[in-house]
């Protein structure tokens, strides 16, 4: 069963970007020491959670959500809902923890770890 009635989903141009498998290593690795920000509780996906989720994408670029003990498929609805929404990108998920980036060009903390690298 999945909880995330209290909001819509645009249907806007997404600008998500597709991660290399070089970038995704990189950010798991940068995501590794990082705490849950935002974990979302027993309401589900309240349109509080999403702006705590967009107020804390803009500062940090690289978050984690703790995400309720649901069935996988409910969980994977659930960050792809938050991903499409915000137009992140999903990194990493493990267990009831998921984590997302999505760019940020003023402050770029990132940029180094998700800009291609040169080919030799």
């Amino acid at each position: 069963m999945l909880i995330c009635t209290a909001f819509e989903v645009t249907s806007e141009l997404s600008t998500r970007m597709n991660l290399s498998k070089v970038q995704n290593k990189r950010l798991r690795a940068e995501s590794h020491q990082l705490k849950p920000v935002v974990m979302i509780g027993q309401n589900g996906l309240t349109e509080a959670v999403q702006n705590e989720i967009e107020i804390a994408i803009d500062h940090h670029e690289l978050i984690k959500i703790r995400i309720p003990a649901t069935g996988k498929s409910a969980k994977k609805q659930m960050i792809d809902a938050i991903c499409t929404r915000h137009n992140a990108e999903p990194v990493q998920i493990i267990g009831n923890v998921a984590v997302i980036y999505r760019r940020n060009i003023k402050s770029d903390r990132f940029g180094k770890v998700t800009s291609p690298t040169p080919q030799r």
